[in-house]
């Protein structure tokens, strides 16, 4: 009897060089479930996520975790120790060279969000597939 995907999950500096190992984590987990085209929005998406942790908060690591909660969707996350929730700006200045992490995570999944843990918080984006066959 089947009973669900295994997440994957790496804890990683909070550093801009964990985005490599961050997206290559997602890659696997997404080739593991047969979801390989969705490799190129999931590898955007962790790396937003992670960008976000480094920039606004001043946590020493992350955690990233790609999860199959269900059938139809990945989830993938990135959890730091900010009780800071992040939120979605509009920038009307084509100048600007940050702020656009949120609205490029919006634009991309599904549905994203924020949830807030004993130590920090976790943010997170759902990508829809196909369920298995």
């Amino acid at each position: 009897m089947r009973t669900g995907h295994p997440g994957y999950t790496q804890t990683l500096p909070c550093t801009a060089r964990s985005a490599l190992p961050a997206r290559s984590l997602v890659r696997t987990a997404l080739e593991a479930w047969g979801l390989e085209h969705l490799g190129d929005t999931g590898a955007l998406v962790v790396t937003e996520l992670l960008s976000n942790s480094v920039t606004h908060t001043r946590t020493y690591s992350i955690r990233v975790t790609v999860s199959r909660p269900g059938e139809t969707f990945v989830r993938i996350a990135v959890a730091d120790d900010s009780k800071t929730i992040p939120t979605l700006r509009t920038t009307t200045d084509d100048h600007e060279e940050t702020g656009r992490g949120l609205a490029i995570i919006d634009a991309l999944t599904w549905r994203w969000g924020t949830d807030l843990l004993l130590g920090g918080k976790r943010v997170w984006g759902d990508l829809r597939c196909e369920a298995d066959t």
